[in-house]
């Protein structure tokens, strides 16, 4: 067995592991920490009879690792090395070493957290910072310190800050491996270059061909772009084969991508950054790297997670260029300027910070852990997308109400799907629906077989499941469909189901509802393929899809824009099946309002799925205590004037407010201002509009009365007796009193009709005088006074001068005070008397 970089440091790493529980091994790419490290645990006397499980980020990697060690061993995989990944097991009685993915280590966890039979725990590649990886060394910790404290955890990384990862376990010791580093000269682009993609890598493929010597590796950051480049490159010689390496390829094609190229032979390896880390490629000499990858975001605004493009860290840029020197000299050919370079971040942020949080909750539920701040995490997750998570968990039936894990929860967690998909097939199999559940949730999880193009849109699901059935044109991606059909029987059998059942087609909106409740959509007014979904986002399909001529949709998959997102899987729905599967989600909710158009009360009745309104109608018999709350709500809004305020009405309010206002007059009488009339209005006004709808008839109400009813009979008489709505002056005629104009009423009176009257007039028992305004003949002011006998005394003559030759025809005597009141002119006077 050929010697490695890392067996120098295994003596280093077995004694501190012999003395802690824990260890941080910092090892470059190629030094062989992957292969070795698990077989050296193997012969430790606190692993004797244990089994050893090391964790591997991707599945391809997984299942080369134990290839690689059950070769060094001169075995084959499932003797003492094995593995375990996403449907697909080779393990058996003698197994000592399991490697499997990350995914299944939380499943592995959840089912037996006290690790029963196992020895150590090794977290291989953890500087990728996968989600499950961070979830997996927690809830590993956590049955270290509770159940197994001679479990031993060995966390390895070629990029990671070691110390900050041996904080998390506790102080654990550091140990490092130079590795064993080949030169690897490095290629950078001279400018910037605007090319699509597939161009420049094709170009640069033909040129290190041409150029350099050995195998050549290219990194790209999806499938789409590894076909077209292929695509490019369809006329190489046939001494040149060329391979792809992403993860929906089939397991015998991923085999063939990362084997030795046969003899007389060059290799061209077109891989996604699934290559990046743990593989070895045999013979590579060259990368190429595009310097992009593509990784999954979640947008807790929405709800949505999507694949988004973007530049590759610093760290990963490095771990892609050590793929030239593992096996000896090598050349690393970047597609960008070492300007741009410099601009990458130094790593990749942790999917912990930018994924889907529902899977995490549902695992901390199994575990018990409601709150992620109680795990000894290294980067605890953002609280709001773990809310959200949360929140569909209850709306799926995964969790109750005080965020605990249900029955329906647990057997979502055994399944091992995404919540959304594991609650479809659960669902789908007790409405009779499971083959067809199981083929829908492959079909939304796995990479959509269906070509698209630009000028040809189509997101109906029922496509897809045509095409799984062996319908379909030339569009169909077959490979990819493949993968989909084997994931199905995989569900099939985990859920017990008969796969050979036929699909019921008219049902299919019915399962996608399931998985998404909140992306229920409705048309909206106007159609034009846009629709509101039920969670108050957006959803638009190109008006030319057959799906946009349906009221109800239910979309899997669309973009994660927040307004109007493109719908790219989706399922026709009907009403009926909307009332069927969200019963008890729908809720009922009633409207009285005041309509400003019509200046009318309007009742309806609506019932809401969410943002979506149901249906919507006249409410023909609305109780009458809310259509008088309706009105007296916009009585509110204009104020006192939208009533019709006849000078009775008016004169009593003003009166009783006058009296409310005397000094002991709170006590007694009610206040009617403005803010007590407005904040009162169901006590005084409310009894009156039984049957009244419209604002235009408040106008017909007699608020004398309405005002009036309000006093009893005592007060009716005080309110007489003390603020009289007329006085009768000397003359003998009676005038009203204006009380609204000041803290004391007004009697307007022509000057005449006061002669004779010693004293001004007085109300509420004496204690407030009356403002007289003293008019001419012709009815205008000539004196306001609450002194009458000051204005005989000293301001009558003045008056008297004035207005006697204006005024010839009218009395205007010397003495005022034993004049005959009158309001007449001289000639209906008796004789002298002027």
């Amino acid at each position: 067995m050929d010697r490695l970089p890392i067996d120098d440091s295994l003596p280093d790493l077995m004694r501190a592991l012999d003395g802690a529980p824990a260890v941080v091994l910092e090892a470059p790419t190629g030094a062989g920490k992957t292969t070795r490290v698990p077989l050296a645990l193997l012969g430790r006397p606190w692993a004797a009879g244990g089994r050893i499980v090391m964790l591997e980020p991707r599945r391809l990697a997984a299942r080369a690792a134990a290839r690689r060690m059950a070769e060094q061993s001169g075995e084959t995989v499932g003797e003492t090395v094995g593995y375990r990944v996403r449907f697909d097991t080779k393990v058996g009685p003698k197994t000592r070493i399991e490697v499997v993915t990350d995914g299944l280590f939380t499943r592995m966890i959840a089912d037996d957290p006290s690790l029963d039979g196992i020895a150590a725990v090794v977290f291989d590649e953890f500087h990728e910072r996968s989600l499950d990886a961070d979830l997996g060394l927690a809830l590993a910790l956590e049955a270290q310190e509770a159940l197994r404290p001679d479990l031993k955890l060995v966390v390895m990384s070629a990029t990671l800050d070691g110390a900050r990862v041996a904080e998390l376990l506790g102080g654990a010791p550091v140990v490092r491996s130079e590795g064993r580093a080949f030169p690897v000269a490095l290629r950078w682009a001279e400018r910037r270059d605007e090319a699509p993609l597939e161009v420049r890598t094709a170009r640069t493929v033909r040129q290190a061909l041409a150029d350099l010597g050995g195998d050549i590796l290219v990194f790209l950051p999806g499938k789409t772009e590894i076909e077209r480049t292929a695509a490019l490159l369809a006329d190489l010689p046939a001494a040149v084969v060329l391979h792809r390496l992403h993860g929906d390829l089939d397991l015998a094609r991923q085999d063939q991508a990362i084997a030795p190229a046969p003899a007389g032979t060059r290799k061209i390896v077109l891989a996604t950054n699934i290559a990046e880390t743990s593989l070895t490629i045999e013979g590579v000499a060259v990368v190429i790297d595009s310097g992009l990858a593509r990784a999954s975001a979640f947008d807790p605004g929405t709800g949505m997670g999507r694949l988004v493009t973007g530049p590759v860290s610093q760290a990963a840029a490095e771990q892609r260029r050590g793929r030239a020197g593992r096996l000896g000299p090598g050349t690393c050919i970047r597609l960008w300027t070492e300007a741009e370079h410099r601009a990458l971040l130094p790593h990749a942020p942790p999917e912990m910070l930018r994924a889907d949080m529902a899977p995490v909750a549902l695992d901390l539920a199994l575990w018990g852990v409601a709150d992620p701040a109680q795990l000894r995490l290294l980067d605890p997750p953002n609280a709001g997308a773990f809310a959200q998570g949360q929140g569909l968990l209850r709306d799926l039936g995964a969790l109750d109400a005080a965020n605990r894990i249900t029955g329906h929860g647990r057997t979502l967690a055994r399944l091992g799907a995404h919540p959304r998909l594991g609650h479809l097939m659960v669902a789908g199999r007790e409405r009779g629906l499971g083959a067809m559940a199981a083929r829908v949730a492959a079909l939304i999880e796995g990479r959509d077989p269906v070509k698209r193009r630009p000028d040809a849109r189509d997101c109906d699901l029922l496509l897809r499941l045509d095409a799984l059935a062996g319908g379909g044109g030339g569009d169909i991606d077959r490979g990819g469909l493949r993968q989909i059909d084997q994931a199905a029987r995989q569900w099939a059998r985990r859920l017990g189901i008969d796969y050979r059942a036929a699909d019921d087609r008219a049902r299919l909106g019915v399962l996608v509802a399931l998985a998404y409740p909140e992306r229920v959509a409705r048309r909206r007014s106007g159609g034009g393929g846009l629709y509101l979904m039920a969670s108050g986002q957006g959803a638009r399909l190109d008006p030319a899809e057959p799906l946009a001529g349906r009221e109800w949709l239910a979309i899997a998959s669309l973009d994660g824009s927040r307004r109007d997102g493109r719908a790219y899987l989706a399922a026709a729905l009907d009403l009926a099946e909307v009332e069927d599967c969200f019963a008890a989600s729908i809720e009922a909710e009633a409207t009285v309002a005041f309509d400003e158009a019509t200046g009318q009360v309007r009742a309806r009745r609506r019932r809401r799925l969410g943002a979506i309104v149901v249906d919507d109608a006249v409410w023909p018999d609305p109780p009458r205590a809310a259509v008088t709350a309706a009105l007296l709500a916009a009585i509110r809004v204009r104020g006192l004037d939208a009533l019709d305020w006849s000078p009775a009405a008016a004169s009593l309010r003003a009166r009783v407010n006058f009296l409310h206002d005397l000094p002991d007059g709170a006590g007694t009488w009610p206040d009617w201002s403005d803010r007590a009339l407005l904040d009162g209005l169901e006590d005084w006004l409310g009894p009156y509009l039984d049957g009244v709808t419209r604002l235009e008839a408040l106008r017909r109400l007699d608020l004398h009365e309405v005002l009036a009813a309000g006093l009893d009979w005592a007060l009716r008489q005080r309110l007489e007796a003390e603020a009289p709505g007329h006085l009768e002056v000397p003359s003998g005629n009676r005038h009203a009193l204006d009380y609204g104009l000041g803290a004391a009423p007004v009697l307007a009176v022509k000057l005449q009709e006061m002669f004779g009257a010693r004293e001004t007039p007085t109300v509420a028992r004496g204690q407030v005088a009356v403002v007289l305004h003293l008019l001419s003949p012709a009815g205008r002011p000539v004196q306001v006074t609450q002194d009458l006998v000051s204005f005989w005394a000293r301001g009558y003559q003045d008056v008297r001068a004035d207005l006697r030759g204006r005024y010839p025809k009218h009395p205007w005597p010397e003495d005022p005070l034993t004049a005959l009141p009158t309001a007449k002119t001289k000639r209906h006077l008796p004789p002298g008397s002027g």
